[in-house]
């Protein structure tokens, strides 16, 4: 258990591997510029001492915890995100149900696990991308105005939901690992975004809420909701 605990702590996702060497070398390059262009080593120790934070923020950034639901997952849906619940509404959906939802919407901030996950069994019936604007993410028009990936899924029941990946003020990067047609399971990976962004899940309305308003969110192991 405590070997599995520090592996929790240290694995970062392969989203970040460009990114972080990029930053070392650069970081690198940086330093060593200063350390030979000036007399005295002050101005050395305060970009050095930069570079560590900044670069210990990235790292943060794109760490990925080994988590396992470990429990029955029929009708149940579990948080996609780590997060805080911003809005738990019924809203009209146009995109695809075209009709009432119950939206449960998590937002990440900078400091949160930006690894998403599926947030049901069952199998991906579409998957899209829509271009948009880049307002904060906690804002309630970002669902519908700002860059987003959609995927919707079909549970063995034959119910459908929707988990919609949303671009923030500073994300700019959505990466969506669902493919239409395959197979997909609470536990796997369906995909990230990079830096502040949120995640949002159209279900039935009439479904069952387990998460109250600015409640936080552990990835693959809150229960939103049972079906």
């Amino acid at each position: 258990m405590a070997r599995l605990k520090r592996l929790k702590n240290i694995r970062l996702h392969r989203e970040g591997t460009h990114t972080l060497i990029g930053g070392l070398i650069a970081f690198v390059v940086l330093n060593t510029v200063v350390f030979y262009s000036f007399q005295s080593m002050v101005p050395f120790y305060i970009v050095g001492a930069i570079s560590i934070i900044i670069y210990c923020i990235l790292v943060n950034f794109f760490r990925c915890p080994i988590r396992m639901f470990g429990k029955d997952t029929a009708g149940v849906v579990v948080a996609p995100a780590d997060g805080k619940v911003v809005a738990i509404e019924e809203v009209e959906e146009n995109e695809y149900f075209h009709e009432r939802r119950l939206q449960v919407s998590i937002f990440m901030s900078l400091w949160n696990v930006h690894a998403n996950w599926f947030p049901v069994d069952g199998t991906v019936k579409k998957v899209w991308h829509q271009n948009g604007r880049y307002m904060a993410a906690w804002l309630p028009k970002s669902s519908t105005d700002n860059e987003r990936a959609s995927v919707v899924i079909e549970m063995p029941s034959g119910i459908e939901i929707m988990a919609t990946q949303i671009a923030g003020a500073v994300a700019r990067r959505i990466v969506t690992y669902a493919k239409e047609g395959d197979d997909c399971y609470i536990d796997e990976h369906l995909g990230f975004i990079k830096f502040g962004s949120r995640v949002d899940l159209f279900l039935p309305v009439g479904t069952k809420v387990e998460v109250t308003m600015g409640q936080h969110t552990t990835g693959n192991e809150t229960i939103i909701a049972h079906l």
